[in-house]
């Protein structure tokens, strides 16, 4: 995948917006404003992604693609190169696993209000 398919699969996700929370260059990618994953701008063949952090261990163990996110809870969080030798349906995956381990913690009525959001998987 490349930062522009990227950027267009997670929009795809419901009640996803994206925003520059930190500085010009790392377009954050939120569901009802929490972020679920982040592309930079002058990195684009990464993203950072959540993951489930037994889950993330596992993942970095088997893909070289896959590696703690830099300056990011690295317990949780992975970056993930894009044109290693991921599919562009692995990276898909891993970014509905992120969006998924963001929504899971929103508050029971967050999730009610948007029955759409617990779909995504």
């Amino acid at each position: 995948m490349n930062i522009e398919s990227t950027r267009d699969y997670c929009l795809t996700l419901p009640l996803v917006t994206e925003d520059f929370p930190f500085d010009e260059r790392t377009l954050a990618f939120r569901v009802l404003g929490r972020i679920f994953a982040c592309l930079d701008m002058e990195r684009p063949e990464w993203i950072t992604t959540k993951c489930d952090a037994e889950r993330a261990i596992e993942l970095r163990e088997r893909h070289s693609e896959i590696e703690p996110a830099w300056h990011w809870n690295k317990k949780y969080w992975n970056q993930v190169n894009l044109t290693g030798q991921l599919s562009d349906d692995d990276i898909k995956a891993l970014i509905r696993h992120s969006y998924h381990e963001v929504v899971k913690k929103l508050k029971k009525q967050e999730r009610t209000d948007h029955p759409e959001i617990t779909e995504v998987m």
